[in-house]
């Protein structure tokens, strides 16, 4: 049975015990949550490497710069969070200041070294961008996979990120798109609502189709949406289609929506109501186990 950590939405002063403020005053704004009550040292800066499991990817070059010219006016108001790692130190928490204090020519850069487990370290980093909402959904989905590889149910991250299940498993689903759409919800070309609507395609052919017009047109996420239920119905024959869509009353559709609400993922009903077949998405075992036990009454 797994052990729950508490507290780890609530921010790093939960995660790294104790959390007074180093000499140095309060931090500027934006710069990150609390860090433990050690003092600050000076280390050098080419003692530090980045945190292997660091899930934010992309740094945009002019903050970076902006923040390396506030550093050269003002120097490091914040310091970073590192751990002991060999013979030098790990990030744990400020790689965006790290990089930027290397830009601005720094050779020493003040850190709290932390008693911070290699597991842990995910964690840390997580929280810590979730809370100033750095990562993109690509980013997030990778971070929650790895901590899910760890044995992390959804909803024991959700716990430690502040989310909702419902949002961690919505981010896992975002892995199963190609390399070239994620990368493009990645770069802010596609938002989380187009590709939604992308997984709601099952034919990998119709969701590229559809991620050529989206980027092509400019589509907005409901045109999308739409685009996407067309491509849907285009893909079962004629039959099939007259079958599924039609012979929904109003009894029926009202069913499916308390369904939908109730279970927290796509149903639908194929055929009619005097015969036919009920569908129930899941997305990997653990979403089949959480179904599986509302639907049985264990929860």
């Amino acid at each position: 049975m797994t052990t729950r950590r508490p507290a780890l939405g609530r921010g790093l002063g939960a995660l790294i015990p104790t959390a007074a403020r180093p000499a140095g005053g309060a931090p500027a704004p934006g710069a990150d949550a609390a860090a433990p009550d050690q003092a600050a040292a000076e280390l050098p800066i080419e003692r530090i490497r980045p945190n292997p499991d660091q899930p934010r990817r992309r740094f945009d070059p002019a903050e970076l710069e902006r923040l390396a010219e506030s550093i050269r006016r003002h120097g490091v108001l914040q310091p970073v969070v590192v751990r002991q790692a060999g013979d030098g130190f790990e990030l744990v928490v400020g790689e965006r200041r790290w990089r930027a204090a290397q830009m601005a020519g720094l050779a020493r850069l003040p850190a709290v070294v932390a008693d911070v487990a290699p597991r842990e370290r995910l964690e840390l980093a997580l929280v810590e961008n979730v809370q100033r909402h750095d990562l993109n959904p690509i980013e997030l989905a990778q971070a929650f996979r790895a901590l899910a590889d760890g044995g992390a149910t959804q909803a024991e991250i959700g716990e430690r990120v502040g989310l909702e299940r419902s949002s961690v498993a919505n981010h896992l689903r975002l892995l199963e798109l190609g390399g070239d759409v994620q990368a493009d919800v990645e770069a802010g070309a596609l938002s989380l609502g187009h590709a939604k609507a992308l997984l709601s395609l099952g034919s990998p052919e119709r969701r590229r189709a559809l991620h050529v017009r989206i980027v092509r047109e400019q589509l907005s996420v409901r045109a999308a949406e739409e685009a996407a239920q067309a491509l849907g119905a285009a893909t079962r024959g004629p039959r099939r289609a007259r079958a599924a869509v039609g012979a929904l009353d109003a009894d029926s559709a009202n069913l499916v929506d308390t369904l939908r609400s109730h279970l927290k993922t796509q149903v639908r009903i194929r055929g009619s109501a005097a015969r036919g077949r009920l569908e129930i998405d899941y997305f990997g075992p653990e979403e089949l186990h959480r179904i599986s036990e509302i639907i049985l009454g264990g929860s």
